[in-house]
Formats: C-alpha cells, structure tokens, sequence
C-alpha cells in the first residue's frame, strides 16, 4: 500500500495527536513503541521540510538581491 504525501502541516498534526495520547494515556508497551517510532520519524520528516524551506528561502532572497544590485549599477 503506498503511503500519500505527507504534508508539513499534516506531519505535524499526527506529531502533535501522538503526544497528546501519549500524555493523556498510560499505552501499553507495544503500542507505545510504535508512536514514538512514528513520532521520531515524522520529527525527521518536519526537519527536512523545514531546511529545504529554508534553504528555497535563501536562493530566492540571494537572486533578488542580485538582481537588486544588477539594477544599482546600470544607470538608467
């Protein structure tokens, strides 16, 4: 069964819905297990999305500035 893409903002409603049951209940060890699994993994997956973002961010604020100064330096 192939898993839909997860979205940054889902990844974080799971994580967020884990630690709420986590806190609230007393799971059993199995299940336990497999949430915080779960919740390590969607943790690495919200870090990723978050340094891609940043990084599309700085290229973008990097070739606006470029072109800023492009713009400076001809005289019009």
């Amino acid at each position: 069964m192939t898993e839909k893409k997860l979205s940054y903002g889902e990844a974080l409603q799971e994580l967020e819905k884990i630690l709420q049951e986590i806190e609230e209940g007393e799971p059993d060890v199995d299940e336990l297990s497999g949430k915080v699994k779960r919740a390590a993994y969607l943790l690495r997956y919200c870090q990723e999305r978050l340094h891609k973002a940043s990084e599309e961010v700085e290229e973008i604020l990097s070739t606006l500035e470029g072109e800023e100064s492009e713009s400076e330096e001809k005289p019009e």
